[in-house]
């Protein structure tokens, strides 16, 4: 119920440590500003996993009469507390270090070192991008990358992709860096990489705030979903129209479903009674992910015209 795969968390988890661990080393062997800032973004993406794996869990608590609809929405807010993280602390941290190193400049003391690291950092990112990948095609239904972003409810998933994203990409620009540097004999590149790894994450950030915020107040299910709803409510004979088809997502998986109907002035109000669970049974059975669905009558004669 609550989306994406704990497989794919531990395993980001797991490589993010071993990432943070060995980027902090080098960066006090080198001295190198931007493996010191790729060490911390490391660091704040395993702090972000283990953050999702909480949400994860506590999504995954049964309703009760406080929160009858369940705690799904657990994870939308810890997904929104982590986009926080990589904002403030990934994107912030990394900005100050490049500014501070390009004020007070120091060369690094053995490169090699800080170009064997990041290789080992990019395998292991490129392991953990491809777990998050799988997952995520899962749900694209041939959507683009962006457009499938988007449209996506699983949180989780979603920002382990677009942190590996961001990290692969600040795994380049540091490498770059580094060679600048090397080059040039100017320690100014290395400090430069540092801030772009901070603007890159910055966007990055705000693109999970965005996506964050949005489904943690709360949005609609699938289009293609809401229709296949519609034409199986108007299928029931009985149903003159459906005005309405109103849904939520409450977690990745679990969505609530509200449907006012026209129904025949004709039949008896146990008819009603019959087609409402009918549609109610029929759309639970075809569609999984609908954990409740509320047909409401709706009368569109000339009353209720002359009502509104």
């Amino acid at each position: 119920m609550a989306g994406g795969s704990t497989r794919t968390l531990l395993i980001a988890l797991g490589a993010n440590v071993g990432i943070a661990v060995a980027k902090f080393v080098a960066a006090s062997i080198t001295g190198s500003s931007a493996m010191l800032t790729e060490g911390v973004h490391s660091l704040v993406d395993s702090t972000n996993q283990l953050l999702l794996l909480h949400g994860r869990r506590q999504a995954m608590k049964p309703a009760n009469e406080r929160h009858p609809f369940g705690h799904g929405r657990e994870l939308y807010f810890w997904s929104f507390v982590v986009a926080i993280l990589v904002f403030a602390l990934g994107a912030g941290v990394s900005v100050y270090e490049g500014i501070v190193h390009i004020l007070a400049p120091e060369p690094a003391a053995d490169p090699k070192v800080a170009f064997i690291v990041l290789a080992v950092a990019a395998v292991l990112e490129g392991w953990s991008t491809l777990a998050a990948k799988n997952d995520f095609d899962k749900t694209r239904d041939g959507r683009g990358w962006f457009q499938a972003i988007r449209f996506s409810k699983d949180s989780p998933t979603m920002i382990v992709l677009v942190e590996n994203a961001g990290a692969l990409a600040g795994l380049a620009i540091a490498a770059v860096g580094l060679t600048l540097s090397l080059v040039t004999g100017n320690p100014f590149w290395d400090g430069f990489a540092s801030v772009l790894i901070g603007l890159v994450l910055g966007v990055l950030a705000v693109l999970l705030l965005y996506e964050s915020k949005s489904l943690l107040i709360g949005e609609g299910a699938d289009p293609q979903l809401v229709r296949a709803i519609r034409n199986c409510a108007a299928g029931h004979a009985g149903i003159v129209a459906v005005h309405e088809v109103l849904t939520l997502h409450s977690a990745p998986e679990l969505v609530t479903v509200i449907i006012s109907a026209d129904f025949d002035d004709a039949i008896s109000a146990r008819e009603v009674e019959r087609i409402v669970a009918d549609i109610e049974a029929h759309v639970a059975r075809a569609y999984p992910i609908v954990a409740r669905v509320f047909v409401r009558p709706r009368d569109s004669g000339p009353l209720a015209a002359a009502a509104g």
